[in-house]
């Protein structure tokens, strides 16, 4: 018999009285928690009934083998003493979640299940970016001794250095970009009587010419980084870099030329990395094709690619053989019909059909106007269809084709009257 307070699973008769599902459309139907997620269905309840959360609070979330059985209740109150408390007043937080709790057994739990679990595992990253920033870094920070570390001096010649203007202890031009840069701060002084505006007025300058020096350095940075000195100069070593690198390609030549506006953006050897792994990407693609072309023919593996590869230049060369023969014979029946005495008069339309169909007149005709035998023969036949029709009283309604021009067709006129075919009033 069962106890009483107790409830029990109406499928497997299991106690539910921690957690359990209500059906909201059956009477006295309630369910475990493992017979409803496998869609359990008895007398009139069916899986796609509503239904309704019923918890007791008693059931623990991590399973029965976690330490301490702390309830779906307590767990609660540990996340809003967290929120409330804050993480370390483990005594607020003990006395938060209830009596049956020490400081001690807070902390380990919420350590345990929250930072070292799973949970913690899957939402707290293992290294944590710190907020703080370092300005004395080497990196490039504010206060970075690579600021006041000068670079080493380019490798030029004195002569060069002459030409260029350039002083290799300091790492500076006779003549740099907006040279007349410091003439904004040169008469500035400051003065106790100053008011806010002309204050004001004076650290705008100073912020103008702060850009204006990063824009210099930044100038600097890139004509280094690329090497843009040896190669205005000339350099040697600037030709055998490029003598050993991979040939480039004119498509990729004029790619770097419209993507020449990213320079000031990359270094040069992030530049040299993408244009290699676009080659990449492009060899790739045309072997992919390659593979597919050969998955098309039935090819499933590397060995027989070679047979099919050497099959298809044999097919390709005796295509070329045919052709070159057919190129051929037509050039000797050309000659021969030279030989004949034709003198290749006809050689262009002979071969066409309805060659046979011409006379002698029209076949000269033909070869004159470089007009085809057929479409002689359907030009000729719609003009004295036409005639025949007006001279019996009926309106012509047929068109001449759209490649018969002014010219032909005057000349084809022509002819059919001086040879009878057509009156002359009706030419």
């Amino acid at each position: 018999m069962a106890e009483l307070g107790k409830k029990y699973c109406v499928y497997c008769l299991a106690e539910v009285s921690p957690l359990r599902f209500r059906c909201t459309e059956c009477q006295d139907i309630e369910l475990c928690p493992e017979c409803f997620s496998a869609g359990a269905e008895i007398g009139h309840h069916r899986r796609y009934h509503g239904y309704q959360l019923v918890d007791g609070g008693r059931f623990t979330l991590w399973g029965p083998e976690a330490e301490g059985g702390w309830t779906s209740r307590e767990e609660q109150l540990l996340l809003d003493a967290i929120e409330q408390f804050g993480f370390g007043n483990w005594e607020d937080m003990a006395a938060h979640v209830g009596a049956s709790r020490t400081p001690q057994e807070v902390m380990e739990h919420y350590v345990s299940m929250y930072i070292h679990g799973n949970l913690g595992k899957a939402c707290i990253p293992d290294t944590i970016p710190n907020r703080v920033t370092d300005h004395t870094c080497p990196s490039g920070g504010p206060l970075s001794p690579s600021l006041t570390t000068p670079l080493p001096p380019l490798d030029i010649s004195v002569a060069e250095q002459q030409q260029l203007g350039y002083m290799p202890l300091r790492d500076d031009y006779e003549i740099e970009y907006d040279q007349d840069a410091e003439t904004l701060i040169s008469g500035l002084s400051v003065n106790y009587d100053d008011d806010d505006v002309e204050i004001e007025l004076k650290r705008a300058h100073v912020d103008m010419y702060v850009r204006k020096l990063r824009e210099r350095q930044r100038r600097k940075n890139i004509a280094r980084d690329y090497n843009l000195v040896p190669a205005f100069l000339g350099k040697d070593k600037k030709e055998k870099e490029r003598a050993a690198r991979r040939k480039v390609t004119k498509e990729e030549k004029e790619l770097r030329l419209k993507l020449r506006p990213l320079y000031q953006f990359m270094s040069c050897k992030e530049f040299d990395d993408l244009f290699e792994n676009m080659h990449k990407e492009k060899m790739l693609r045309a072997k992919i094709r390659e593979l597919q072309r050969y998955r098309r023919n039935g090819i499933t593996k590397m060995e027989e690619s070679a047979e099919y590869e050497a099959a298809r230049h044999k097919r390709e060369k005796r295509k070329e053989n045919k052709a070159a023969a057919a190129a051929a014979a037509a050039a000797g029946g050309a000659k021969r019909g030279k030989e004949d005495g034709r003198d290749g008069e006809f050689a262009a339309i002979e071969h066409l059909p309805g060659f046979e169909l011409l006379s002698d007149r029209e076949k000269v005709l033909c070869s004159s106007l470089n007009l085809s035998p057929a479409r002689y023969v359907t030009v000729k036949t719609i003009i004295i269809k036409d005639h025949l029709q007006k001279r019996q009283g009926i309106p012509s309604k047929s068109r001449l084709p759209s490649y018969l021009d002014k010219v032909l067709k005057k000349r084809i006129l022509s002819f059919l009257t001086e040879s009878g075919w057509i009156s002359r009033d009706a030419s």
